[in-house]
């Protein structure tokens, strides 16, 4: 049985995260851990919300942390739970590269594993390994990703991935265009525009256009239900205790995921 405590348990990927562990056989919720909600039960157990980490942490001796809070939080969380001994699944958004750095030298220094995923969901990391292999059959390709309104980051960090996929096979050459309004063309990242819409309605949605002379290929991912990243997420925890060091992407304990 792996121990889980879930940092950001009060909110929606939180509570989700919770009634995943909550539902494993496999896996047993021993802490949650929020700012706000403080002291009521998670998804009908007697587990309460607490807010402090390193109290869940020293009482509970959990083998895994999942965390999903903010930007700000990730490397402090990440800095009590190693010291105390515990794995980590990051899905935290809008971490930047001076943050992925510091995750990999607190995963060294700690000889614990972390695992951060941009997107736990299957059918979104399967999309991304099938737009890198295809790539170098196509002139040009564009991001469009959806998001609800209350995600913080654009562009997501999926996109960002996306992108960065794409480029390894694929590089357009400059258009001839003008923007008459900043932006309008996106964001470039790796030199793919990336589109980003936030709208009520919305939890998280990528498709990703190919063009090639006469025609275009579109790939699309949608989640319509966050309950979509949760067997990532438990995946996840199954596996990080059989990883080494730092794991960047779900792909990494897929099996077949290469494609």
């Amino acid at each position: 049985m792996i121990k889980v405590v879930a940092s950001g348990a009060a909110g929606k990927m939180g509570m989700a995260v919770c009634r995943a562990v909550l539902e494993d056989d496999d896996l047993e919720l021993v802490g949650a851990v929020d700012k706000v909600n403080t002291g009521e039960n998670v998804s009908g157990s007697s587990i309460k919300i607490d807010d402090s980490l390193e109290r869940v942490m020293d009482e509970t001796h959990a083998d895994v942390l999942v965390d999903f809070t903010i930007a700000d939080s990730v490397i402090e969380n990440a800095e009590i739970a190693t010291k105390r001994g515990a794995h980590i699944v990051i899905g935290t958004t809008g971490l930047a590269s001076d943050k992925l750095d510091a995750l990999k030298g607190i995963s060294e220094s700690s000889q614990k594993n972390i695992l951060y995923a941009p997107n736990f969901a299957i059918g979104a990391v399967l999309l991304m390994k099938v737009c890198e292999s295809i790539a170098g059959y196509f002139d040009r390709a564009e991001i469009i990703e959806k998001h609800h309104d209350q995600k913080a980051d654009a562009p997501s960090g999926t996109s960002i991935m996306t992108a960065n996929l794409i480029s390894k096979n694929l590089t357009p050459q400059p258009l001839q265009e003008i923007e008459k309004f900043k932006g309008a063309r996106g964001a470039k990242v790796d030199d793919i525009p990336v589109h980003s819409v936030r709208l009520p309605g919305l939890v998280a949605h990528q498709e990703v256009i190919f063009g090639l002379q006469g025609q275009t290929l579109t790939i699309r991912h949608d989640s319509i239900d966050r309950v979509s990243f949760m067997p990532g997420v438990v995946m996840a925890v199954k596996a990080i205790g059989k990883k080494t060091g730092f794991t960047m992407g779900l792909d990494k304990i897929m099996p077949g995921a290469g494609i």
